[in-house]
């Protein structure tokens, strides 16, 4: 049986853990932001990893339930309500059929995740229920959640435990400053070597403009790029190039002042250059991170950046093992 969407919250969407193989098409892999949250969202209520769940930014949505089910919410500290009765985030939580979820305000984060034993049931859009809202993929006819709408669910696999909680050394979120590593690209010789030091010894501050396309970071020094001649077909901003293919957390800087993270739904390449970018383990924290945030940019390298991998590949076995 469906729920019934009553209010829905601030852009909250539905998504999984996204559709990989169509980037050189331009179309982005998309899924959940903070991948580790999504992961143990859908392991709390005995769904598959990369079930689909929501995805709410800011301010969560009023669901009506109308059959018996099981929910957890990971990520922000967005506190999740019973019938008016506060329930504990990151637990398994058993809801009856004909009760009402609303949450209270954020705690900390940006996004919260809401999984249902079963999973949302949308009809996928090339092998994935993620919404892409700009190629209007996935999702609810491929957009936010509204009010009225009736999220179809899916067959529950497993059973775990109503109370199950994961503990809180095994929620990763952002510390304070938030700390990402970086991991210098094929751009990087464009800026000073002042420009370089300076980017990362200076602490920025996330910018209001800071959605799943990217993320825009202020405050610090703008960036003086080496003197160039400009290439054919390039534009004439010195962080031009002739286009170029953009991986996923790559880091540009229009016009030297304002770095720009690129994230799930970014496009796959264009006209600015990229002086690096997020490693992948430190992805997830990017999308919990509210504006004002002081962030500190920490140089790695490739050994650095694999065995944060092998760390973080070490975190979501670690959940595995205390929930199931």
């Amino acid at each position: 049986m469906p729920i019934n969407v009553k209010t829905a919250g601030l852009s909250v969407t539905i998504q999984d853990l996204g559709r990989p193989g169509y980037y050189h098409l331009g179309i982005p892999m998309g899924g959940a932001m903070d991948r580790l949250a999504l992961r143990a969202a859908n392991l709390l209520v005995g769904n598959d990893e990369g079930a689909a769940a929501l995805e709410a930014v800011f301010i969560g949505p009023e669901l009506e339930f109308t059959e018996d089910a099981l929910i957890a919410v990971t990520g922000g500290e967005l506190p999740p309500k019973l019938d008016g009765e506060t329930m504990e985030t990151w637990t398994t939580i058993k809801v009856k059929s004909g009760q009402i979820l609303t949450f209270d305000y954020l705690r900390s984060g940006a996004r919260a995740y809401i999984a249902v034993s079963g999973g949302i049931d949308t009809a996928p859009a090339l092998g994935s229920r993620s919404t892409y809202a700009i190629g209007a993929l996935g999702g609810v006819e491929g957009r936010a959640i509204a009010p009225g709408d009736v999220l179809p669910i899916g067959a529950s696999r497993g059973s775990i435990a109503e109370g199950t909680t994961l503990p809180k050394e095994l929620r990763r979120t952002p510390g304070n400053p938030v700390e990402l590593r970086v991991l210098p690209g094929l751009y990087w010789h464009r800026l000073t070597d002042a420009a370089g030091e300076r980017f990362f010894s200076e602490t920025w501050k996330v910018a209001s403009e800071a959605d799943r396309m990217g993320y825009r970071f202020q405050g610090g020094t703008p960036i003086e790029f080496v003197e160039r001649k400009q290439p054919f077909g390039a534009g004439s901003d010195p962080s031009n190039i002739t286009d170029s293919c953009y991986p996923y957390g790559s880091i540009q800087i229009p016009g030297g002042t304002e770095p720009i993270i690129l994230h799930r739904d970014a496009v796959s390449g264009g006209g600015f250059f990229t002086i690096g970018a997020v490693i992948s383990a430190d992805m997830d924290l990017i999308g919990q991170l509210q504006p004002h945030t002081p962030t500190k940019f920490v140089k790695v390298n490739m050994h650095t950046a694999l065995a944060a991998r092998r760390e973080r590949s070490a975190l979501i076995e670690g959940i595995r093992d205390v929930i199931t």
